[in-house]
């Protein structure tokens, strides 16, 4: 039986996608691991693999196709052995209808006049939890006849994925059971009201302003949009500034970046980046996220830098900043950066940092507010370095001032540990020969 192959799930927030290439052709062999396609995300442009091997079939949405909902159905795979007249009956719109495509549904495709199975790629839809699930189609059917959540079942197969094995395991032991139809329309009733939407172009008081040009939006303006507007509604933030002397620090970076034999350049945001990690380890308070039932006090500084690529921004991690030296910080951020500009991050670079850093200093703005980054506790605004008037013991005079924002969520986050936050930084900053140590 043809097996349905679906649009991927390739972050927890992607609802839609464009298919951008197709690089089989139908009729073309496919083997596992082989990459089918390319799908243009909110963040990336990335492959997806086939997990299952045969011909394909027939390509149900062809590349270049904008706002595929996830889990629709993109492309027919025929098994070894199966004949291509087992396409040639198939009601293809009604095909591609069938098809789920909520992402908090469940991953299995309605059944086509009897003749469908149903596949996942690598980037594999998600459960009923949202989970992201890797299962084979012969371990999805059976957990669907016995009513079995496949997020809820560990994978022993290849990569994590479902196989048969733990399904009968699962069925075995009693465990792997869905969500109770009670607790899920309990959950459902206590979900909030959703928010008002914004208007469209077609909105008649458009009509009364000058003539304008519609840009489309991309995927990745609608998310920013999303997750920017939930943040600035949902999440309590409240502000703190200091300014910082940065001579000191202009002085070490240049007495670094002119060592003979150097193979480096650091950057001001290079230090910065670093002193908020090691502020961080000491007021671990701000390394938090807020959950319903605890705040989430991480064990490890990972530092989510914003980056400006075209048509938004992304944040990549310096994972256990910390930790590391200078001049790794340095050259991470910069192949992060690159990678950002080329759409070429992997997930795993730009999901699950736990502070944020934005820095508009090299624009020349003073100073700024941040929207929080959730589910993160704390973001924190960097200004431009500037010569400013100054008193220091008692006279007046010139120095190079920065101003630095701290944002971050009341609910998790207290004005007393914000403040010493920002005094222990602005400390670290000023003697930067503890950034060294």
């Amino acid at each position: 039986m043809p097996i349905q192959i679906l649009m991927p799930a390739l972050s927890p927030t992607m609802t839609e996608g464009k298919l951008a290439d197709w690089k089989k052709r139908e009729g073309d062999p496919v083997a596992a691991g082989d990459v089918l396609c390319e799908i243009e995300t909110d963040k990336a442009t990335m492959e997806v693999e086939a997990v299952d091997e045969g011909v394909l079939g027939r390509i149900v949405v062809p590349g270049g196709t904008d706002n595929v909902a996830v889990n629709s159905v993109i492309a027919l795979l025929l098994e070894e052995g199966e004949d291509a007249g087992a396409l040639e009956n198939l009601d293809v719109p009604a095909l591609v209808k069938a098809a789920p495509v909520s992402v908090g549904e469940s991953a299995l495709p309605t059944p086509v006049n009897g003749q469908i199975t149903d596949s996942v790629t690598r980037a594999a839809p998600t459960g009923a939890q949202g989970e992201r699930v890797f299962a084979s189609p012969l371990a999805r059917r059976m957990a669907s006849q016995n009513g079995l959540d496949l997020s809820r079942i560990d994978g022993s197969g290849p990569r994590g994925r479902v196989v048969r094995r733990d399904v009968e395991k699962a069925l075995a032991e009693g465990t792997g059971r869905a969500t109770a139809p009670a607790e899920t329309s309990a959950a459902a009733s206590s979900a909030p009201a959703p928010a008002a939407k914004a208007p469209t172009a077609a909105d008649p008081v458009f009509a009364l302003m000058p003539e304008f040009e519609a840009l489309p939006n991309t995927n990745m303006r609608k998310t920013i949009a999303t997750r920017l507007t939930e943040s600035a509604r949902d999440v309590p933030h409240f502000n703190v500034s200091v300014d910082v002397d940065l001579d000191a620090l202009l002085a070490l970076r240049t007495q670094l970046n002119d060592r003979e034999g150097a193979d480096y350049k650091l950057s001001v945001n290079d230090f910065i980046v670093k002193a908020t990690a090691l502020t961080l380890v000491k007021v671990p308070e701000a390394n938090v996220a807020y959950t319903d039932d605890a705040i989430l006090r991480f064990k490890r500084v990972d530092i989510s830098v914003a980056v400006a690529v075209k048509g938004g921004l992304i944040t990549p991690i310096l994972k256990d900043a910390a930790s590391k030296g200078l001049a790794t910080l340095s050259a991470e951020t910069r192949a992060l950066a690159e990678k950002a500009r080329a759409g070429k991050l992997q997930p795993e670079e730009y999901q699950g940092g736990t502070f944020t850093i934005s820095n508009m200093g090299m624009f020349g703005v003073r100073s700024f507010n941040s929207i929080l980054n959730p589910p993160q506790g704390g973001i924190l605004s960097v200004g431009a370095g500037e010569r400013r008037p100054v008193v220091k013991a008692g006279a007046l005079g010139i120095a190079t001032v920065m101003t630095l924002t701290l944002a971050v969520d009341h609910r998790c986050i207290d004005g007393a540990t914000a403040a010493r936050f920002v005094q222990d930084l602005k400390r670290l900053i000023e003697d930067p020969i503890g950034l060294m140590l």
